[in-house]
């Protein structure tokens, strides 16, 4: 959840945040969403509500504390798993509010994003996957959910603990010592409330051999997984943005576990494989994409031809016109219409293919000169590699209903068969560069 991570639970909740204190939320009308949102909409300068329905029943319903307008109440209620209620800063209930009604991540977050839709425990969602435009769900393997029974089997105390109030509530940055007689002081308080659900159904956190402390990694283990060098990760402090949201901190050192940095790894190469694979080095010894590359390397010997400039002079004049071929909205060669084309040649010949409906028709390959226009314009552009083949994917999800991974499986026998860019460089361009539900588990 990251920047939105709820800062306390209401004392009416179901499922509490580990570690966080409980406020007295009696004044919230916990059983009316329209109500929580008139608590803030239009209620004065910096007040704020909202209310929506969820497409599988249930709502959520947001609104500024009037008494402390630093923070707001978040509501989430689902038909079979009851309510959550916290409270998140102000400034961050958007975006609470957006991974709850869009983000097709459960409603419940722990460890830095984990979470829970009610059957199973997932990772963050790290990989994109273009063609459902929205992060792949990845189960937790051995996922243990724990209750609020569970927690309160152990002894705790309740008198030790304390309802806090909204009023003068400051947000603390370290999480309460004795939790779990707060969790004991909220089951007290559940006790003389109708219809309060059971203690077992209360769920709290999850166990998972994946998140034991010894077993997450830092920075230096995240780049070796990654396979770069850790002065190329994103810098802390700067680019933390791009970084999944640490399941734990070791002194001032985020620690993530191991499957989220494998996941991390997977987006970074899907973002940065396709460039690093078909790159080549120009004669002035710089990176550049192999076919930018190859522009020059032929406008030089094109130049030098004539015999009126020496080689070097030659390279120099040819740099920039090689250069406008193909890059800058101004670029000789429409790039972006490029791919418009290549990309209905392709859905051109599914939808040709399967209102032939004959059997064994549905993986004849791609034509050879569609395959010609793919090989010229990945080595061109070989950083939009992904977002090509997701377009693809998910414009044939939508427009045909054909199944992503039977997309992914006809442009790698297409490929295999006309491409020459050559089988292993194919292979390591989709295994890298195709979403994740194009891809087949032989891949």
């Amino acid at each position: 959840m990251g920047e939105f991570s709820p800062v306390a639970n209401g004392l009416r909740t179901e499922h509490p945040v580990p570690g966080l204190p409980f406020i007295n939320d009696e004044r919230l009308p916990l059983d009316n969403p329209d109500a929580i949102e008139r608590t803030g909409r239009d209620q004065g300068e910096g007040l704020w509500g909202r209310t929506d329905p969820l497409p599988g029943g249930g709502w959520v319903a947001f609104t500024t504390e009037p008494k402390n307008r630093a923070y707001a109440w978040a509501v989430h209620y689902h038909p079979e798993h009851g309510r959550t209620v916290v409270l998140v800063t102000d400034r961050s209930w958007s975006g609470l509010h957006h991974d709850w009604m869009y983000g097709n991540t459960g409603f419940l977050y722990r460890h830095g994003g984990y979470w829970w839709d009610g059957i199973a425990w997932h990772r963050p969602g790290v990989v994109f996957d273009g063609a459902y435009e929205r992060y792949d769900a990845r189960p937790v393997e051995d996922a243990l959910t724990i209750t609020a029974a569970d927690l309160l089997i152990h002894p705790a105390d309740p008198g030790k603990a304390t309802v806090a109030t909204i009023a003068g509530f400051t947000a603390s940055k370290t999480p309460v010592s004795n939790w779990r007689d707060h969790l004991a002081l909220w089951a007290e308080h559940r006790q003389g409330m109708p219809d309060a659900r059971p203690l077992a159904e209360c769920v709290v956190d999850l166990q998972a051999p994946e998140l034991e402390p010894g077993r997450l990694v830092g920075r230096a283990a995240m780049a070796k997984i990654a396979n770069i060098a850790e002065d190329d990760l994103p810098a802390p402090g700067y680019e933390d943005h791009k970084m999944p949201e640490p399941q734990a901190h070791r002194a001032t050192e985020p620690l993530w576990s191991q499957p989220v940095a494998r996941d991390w790894a997977e987006q970074h190469r899907q973002d940065h494989g396709p460039g690093a694979l078909l790159s080549a080095t120009t004669t002035f010894g710089t990176p550049q994409p192999q076919g930018l590359v190859d522009d020059h390397n032929h406008l030089t010997k094109v130049i030098h031809v004539d015999g009126k400039q020496t080689e070097e002079e030659a390279k120099t004049l040819a740099w920039w016109p090689a250069v406008s071929l193909t890059v800058g909205p101004e670029s000789h060669l429409p790039m972006s219409a490029l791919r418009t084309t290549l990309i209905e040649a392709v859905l051109s010949h599914l939808a040709m293919t399967k209102a032939e409906e004959r059997s064994g028709i549905w993986f004849r390959p791609l034509r050879r000169d569609v395959v010609k226009v793919f090989d010229w314009y990945v080595q061109r552009k070989p950083d939009r590699t992904s977002g090509l083949l997701s377009e693809i994917c998910l414009d044939a999800r939508t427009r045909l209903d054909v199944d992503p991974q039977t997309v992914g499986q006809l442009i790698r026998r297409s490929l295999h068969r006309e491409s020459t860019l050559g089988k292993q460089t194919i292979d390591a361009l989709l295994d890298a560069a195709l979403p994740p539900s194009a891809k087949s588990s032989e891949s």
